[in-house]
C-alpha cells in the first residue's frame, strides 16, 4: 500500500521563504505608517497650515480607514483571490504615497491618508493569509508568524525614528516616498513569487451589506474610545461607543443569517481562534497603554530630544529578537499554553518594575523593564496569533487574519483608553491645587507654562501616573496569563 503524505506535512523551500521575505518589506511599511507623521507633523503644519481638526485628522485618518476595513478586506481577499488583493493594495499604497507626498492642502493630506488606509487593509491582512497559504507545516508557519509579528511590531516604533531622520534632511514628503520601492519590489517578484489562493466562499456572492455594517461599527467604536482617552467622559464620543457596539450586534446577527458570512461565529467560537484573539487584544492593551506613558517620561522627565527618545525606545526590540524565536521553539516541546503564559508573566514582572521607578532613575533599569515586558508580550503575541491562524480553515484565512488585526486595532485602543484614564486620573490627583490648570491637566501644559517649582511637581506627578498605569498593565497581562492557561491548554492548531 501506498502512503501518501498529508497537505499539512508539507514542508515550505527557498522559494516560500524567499516570498515571505517579499511580504515583509510592505509589511513594515504599513505598520510604519500608523505612527511615520509624529516628527513630520511639525513640518506639515508650517508648509500646509492646517487647523486644529485638520491636523488631529491628518494624524487618525490612516489608522480609522485601515481598522474599519481590516474584515472588509480580509473577507473580500477569500474571494477575489488574497494575492490579486495584496497586489491591487501595494499599487494603491504606491499612488497614495506619491499623492500624500505632493499634497498642496490639508483636505488633499487627509484624502490621501484615506486611501492608504483603504491600501493598507488590503495589505495586512493578505500577508498573514498568505503565510497560511505557504507554511502549511506548523513548525514552520510558527517560525514565519514569529517574523510577522515582530515585523509588524518592529514598524510601529521605527515609524517615528524614520519619520525624525528624514524630516531632519528632507521635506515631509520624503516620509511617503520611502514606500515606492518596497511596493514596487512586491509588484515585480509577487506575481512570481506567492501563490493565487481562494476560499469556498469565492463562489458566492460578496455581501456589500455586511461589509458597510462591520466599517460602521469598528469607526465610531474606536473613534469614540480614543476621544474618551483623550479628554475624559463626554456625550458625543459615549453616544459614538455606543452606536458602534449597537451596529456590531446587528453585523453579528446578520453573519449567522448568511450561508457564507463574513466572520465565522463557529471560529471564534473555538478556544483555539477566540481563546488567541481574546488574549491578544489584552497583550495590545497593555502595549499601547504603557507605551505612551513611557515615550513621554523619556521626552518630558528624563529631558531627552523626540528623536533621542525614539532611538532609545528601540533599544528594547533587542529582546524581543531573541525571546520571540525561543518561544516559537519551546512551544515546539511543550503546550503553546504554558509557553503563553510565561511570556504574560514575565510582561507583568517588566511591568511591576516600572511603578518603582521615580524621575531620577537610571535610564538603564527603566530601558531594562521596558525589554522584559516587550520580550513577553510579543512572544506570546506571536504564539497567540500562530495558534488562530492555524485554527482557521485555509479557505477562510483571509477573513480569520483580518478579524485577529482587528482585535489589535481595538486592544489598542482600549489601552489609551483604560491606561490613559488611570494615568491622566493619578497625574491630577497628584499635582498641587495651586498650580496653573494648564499644569495640573497634562505634562505639556507645565512644560510651556509653569516655573521650577511646579514643573518638578508635575514631573513627579507623571512619574507617579506611569506607575500607576504599569500597574494596570501588569494586572492586565496576569488576567491575559490565566486566561491562556485556562482556555487554550491542550488545543491544537
Amino acid at each position: 500500500m501506498t502512503l501518501t503524505t498529508p497537505p499539512e506535512s508539507v514542508l515550505a523551500g527557498r522559494r516560500e521563504w524567499t516570498a515571505l521575505g517579499v511580504l515583509m518589506l510592505p509589511l513594515l511599511l504599513v505598520s510604519m505608517d500608523v505612527s511615520v507623521l509624529y516628527f513630520a507633523i511639525p513640518s506639515i503644519s508650517a508648509d500646509l497650515h492646517p487647523g486644529a481638526t485638520a491636523q488631529l485628522w491628518i494624524l487618525d485618518m490612516y489608522g480609522f480607514v485601515l481598522a474599519g476595513l481590516l474584515i472588509t478586506m480580509g473577507a473580500l481577499g477569500d474571494r477575489v483571490g488574497r494575492r490579486k488583493l495584496l497586489l491591487g493594495g501595494a499599487a494603491l499604497f504606491g499612488l497614495a504615497s506619491v499623492a500624500a507626498a505632493y499634497a498642496d492642502s490639508p483636505g488633499s493630506l487627509i484624502a490621501a491618508r484615506a486611501l492608504l488606509g483603504v491600501a493598507g487593509a488590503c495589505l495586512m491582512p493578505s500577508t498573514l493569509a498568505l503565510i497560511r497559504t505557504l507554511f502549511r507545516d506548523e513548525a514552520q508557519r510558527a517560525k514565519a508568524v514569529t517574523l510577522w509579528t515582530t515585523v509588524m511590531a518592529s514598524g510601529i516604533s521605527l515609524g517615528p525614528v524614520v519619520s525624525g531622520a528624514l524630516v531632519e534632511h528632507f521635506w515631509w514628503g520624503s516620509v511617503f516616498l520611502i514606500n515606492l520601492p518596497a511596493m514596487g519590489l512586491l509588484l515585480v517578484l509577487g506575481p512570481a513569487l506567492l501563490p493565487e489562493s481562494k476560499g469556498a466562499a469565492a463562489r458566492s456572492r460578496f455581501d456589500w451589506t455586511s461589509a458597510l455594517l462591520s466599517l460602521a461599527a469598528l469607526l465610531p467604536l474606536i473613534h469614540g474610545i480614543k476621544e474618551l482617552a483623550k479628554d475624559g467622559w463626554r456625550p458625543l464620543p459615549a453616544l459614538a461607543v455606543t452606536t458602534g457596539l449597537l451596529i456590531a450586534l446587528v453585523f453579528l446577527r446578520r453573519q449567522t443569517r448568511l450561508a457564507e458570512p463574513m466572520v465565522d461565529l463557529a471560529l471564534l467560537r473555538k478556544r483555539a481562534y477566540g481563546g488567541s484573539l481574546l488574549v491578544n487584544l489584552l497583550a495590545m492593551v497593555a502595549t499601547v497603554g504603557s507605551a505612551v506613558f513611557l515615550t513621554q517620561y523619556l521626552q518630558s522627565v528624563l529631558g531627552q530630544s523626540p528623536l533621542e527618545a525614539a532611538l532609545w525606545s528601540l533599544a528594547p526590540s533587542a529582546g524581543v529578537m531573541v525571546a520571540a524565536p525561543t518561544a516559537a521553539a519551546l512551544a515546539r516541546r511543550v503546550d503553546r499554553a504554558y509557553v503563553m503564559t510565561g511570556g504574560f508573566l514575565l510582561a507583568a514582572a517588566g511591568f511591576a518594575s516600572l511603578t518603582l521607578i521615580g524621575a531620577d532613575t537610571p535610564l538603564a533599569a527603566v530601558l531594562t523593564g521596558a525589554t522584559v515586558y516587550i520580550s513577553g508580550l510579543v512572544s506570546a503575541m506571536t504564539l497567540a496569533n500562530e495558534s488562530a491562524l492555524g485554527a482557521a480553515p485555509p479557505e477562510r484565512a483571509g477573513a480569520a487574519a483580518a478579524v485577529l488585526e482587528s482585535g489589535t486595532e481595538l486592544g489598542g485602543a482600549l489601552g489609551m483608553a483604560v491606561l490613559g484614564s488611570i494615568g491622566a486620573a493619578v497625574y491630577t490627583a497628584e499635582m498641587p491645587a495651586t498650580a496653573p490648570a494648564a499644569a495640573r491637566e497634562t505634562l505639556g501644559g507645565a512644560l510651556t507654562s509653569s516655573p521650577g517649582p511646579v514643573l518638578d511637581a508635575a514631573r513627579d506627578a507623571f512619574t507617579a501616573a506611569l506607575n500607576w498605569a504599569s500597574g494596570g498593565a501588569a494586572v492586565v497581562t496576569l488576567l491575559a496569563a490565566v486566561l491562556s492557561s485556562a482556555l487554550l491548554r491542550g488545543r491544537r492548531t
